[in-house]
């Protein structure tokens, strides 16, 4: 890519962040992203939800609130208009719940139906909230459960027990605007939201963009329920492995991790949660108050520590 120099740009492509950010004025700074993917569920309505909820929280990690979005779709001529009708419904239905609004798009005819969202949003420039500010001493909060890839794998292959399904929806499709709000309220450092890469890849990126070390510990992470016995089983999407041979010489884990508690943590994630680093008495805060606003299983994970040869250490 050519380097672009652009003082008003705060966030490029310099470091690896969840959106770019532009200065408008001192009081206005812009928030864009994009993002769009295959269906990870049969429903079309809960598709366009779980597709739209991944897109919108992007601007959330960065700290900013979702203005405009422009629909992006690929659809194949052999399902029914239906089908695409109820996807559009679904990410507008979500959109509209984030605040925003949906302005327009494009589509293309495509072998395999796609939905997504580029989104615009607002902040002050100076309360961006990026994946690069993450202090020594500060401790690490996760927002939403661990393994909706697994659970994704165990769906396609008629595996995934069905009292678990719901939550595992609810999971995807639930926007991370509370967790924003509140860890603006009392003051983050730092941000990532997990996406692809997995809780311990994008932990990878914050770590490398703040110049630090992250140390996890595996038994405070939330998972979705079955997701070890799943994981064990064998039913582990390829994009986990992929995260496992990228990072591995950047992740250590304690020698009495099993394999399966060791994957789940690679494991890419849908419209998974923020990561946020922040000062020890404000993660208390922030876990207890994001506890009354409904966000039930954010929970302290890990700690900043100065940068050591292990990126990311994950220990029992």
């Amino acid at each position: 890519m050519p380097k672009f120099e652009d003082a008003n740009l705060l966030v490029g492509l310099n470091i690896p962040d969840d959106a770019a950010v532009y200065k408008i004025s001192d009081e206005l700074a812009l928030i864009q992203t994009v993002d769009f993917f295959t269906p990870v569920v049969d429903d079309p309505y809960l598709f366009g939800q779980i597709s739209a909820a991944n897109a919108l929280s992007d601007i959330y990690a960065m700290g900013g609130r979702p203005l405009l979005a422009l629909n992006i779709v690929c659809f194949p001529d052999c399902l029914s208009e239906d089908v695409l009708v109820q996807i559009l419904k679904g990410g507008a239905d979500k959109v509209q719940e984030a605040g925003a609004i949906i302005a327009g798009g494009h589509s293309v005819s495509d072998a395999e139906p796609k939905y997504g969202l580029c989104v615009s949003g607002l902040a002050h420039p100076d309360q961006i909230i990026a994946s690069s500010g993450a202090k020594p001493g500060d401790l690490l909060v996760l927002t939403k459960p661990i393994g909706t890839g697994i659970a994704s794998t165990a769906v396609k292959a008629d595996m995934f027990p069905e009292e678990a399904y719901s939550r595992f929806i609810a999971c995807m499709a639930s926007l991370n605007r509370e967790s924003s709000e509140a860890m603006k309220e009392v003051g983050a450092h730092a941000c990532t939201d997990i996406t692809g890469f997995g809780l311990l890849g994008h932990a990878v990126e914050l770590a490398q963009a703040s110049g630090v070390s992250l140390v996890f510990y595996q038994s405070r992470i939330n998972l979705l329920p079955f997701t070890l016995q799943l994981a064990a089983q064998g039913l582990i999407p390829a994009g986990a492995y992929n995260n496992r041979d990228f990072f591995a010489d950047k992740i250590r884990f304690a020698p009495d991790l099993t394999r399966a508690e060791q994957i789940v943590l690679l494991d890419p994630q849908t419209s998974g949660g923020l990561l946020i680093a922040l000062e020890p008495e404000k993660a208390e805060k922030l876990v207890e108050l994001l506890h009354i606003r409904g966000v039930e299983e954010a929970s302290i994970v890990g700690k900043v520590v100065e940068l050591k040869e292990d990126l990311i250490e994950v220990q029992r």
